[in-house]
């Protein structure tokens, strides 16, 4: 019975890890489709001001944007021709390594109160 618990608990903690996104392969993923050309080397410090800050961002935020931008979402402001061809390819759990990793990331961002 302890042998089950112990197994049940290892698998649970396993799928949580992957329900919430991998760091290495989010950071693989950033790296195979260059999002750095866009948004900095380090995601603070994008090419152009309009482009956002990614690093230390939320990762419900993340996730919530590049599905947006995969389903070319206008009424969410998620039509970005360039942003919907890099994320077309992406599957759900690319969608949470991404975010894990850029989340992971320091960030420059503050909140206001």
């Amino acid at each position: 019975m302890k042998k089950l618990l112990i197994a049940l608990a290892c698998a649970t903690v396993s799928y949580s890890a992957v329900a919430g996104g991998n760091i290495d392969a989010g950071k693989a993923l950033t790296e195979k489709y260059s999002c750095f050309a866009c948004h900095g080397k380090d995601y603070n410090s994008p090419i152009d001001p309009s482009y956002p800050k990614l690093a230390g961002q939320h990762k419900d935020y993340l996730e919530h944007a590049l599905t947006a931008y995969k389903r070319g979402d206008a009424a969410n402001g998620r039509n970005n021709a360039i942003m919907g061809g890099q994320v077309k390819a992406l599957s759900d759990q690319d969608i949470r390594d991404i975010a894990a990793y850029l989340h992971s990331l320091p960030g420059s961002l503050v909140s206001h109160r």
